[in-house]
């Protein structure tokens, strides 16, 4: 099985084409093509390259399929016996690509 590994958002990802994976949002619209350049290491059968940092002449195009965000995190701040509390929520961004050809 074919795949590579890409970096989006200052996190990596192991992709394989036909995949759907959520990446950190991406300001593109849906439906366009985007291509995912940043590529640490692609294997193609039994070869397998690995970039130092990333892989020369490769790239990997995908489709967006949809934007959202991701399930509510509860971030919750105490000081034992000083009455102070604190509880903040956050949802990231997503944007769920779907993945093409790995070139």
């Amino acid at each position: 099985m074919d795949y590579a590994i890409v970096r989006t958002g200052g996190l990596q990802f192991k992709v394989s084409e036909g995949d759907t994976v959520r990446v950190p949002r991406i300001r593109s619209e849906v439906g366009e093509s985007v291509e995912l350049s940043e590529i640490l290491a692609v294997k193609r059968g039994d070869d397998v390259s690995i970039g130092a940092p990333l892989v020369e002449n490769a790239s990997v195009s995908a489709e967006i399929v949809s934007h959202g965000k991701n399930r509510k995190v509860i971030v919750y701040k105490k000081k034992r016996r000083k009455g102070y509390q604190r509880t903040k929520g956050h949802r990231q961004d997503y944007t769920e690509l779907r993945i093409g050809s790995i070139g």
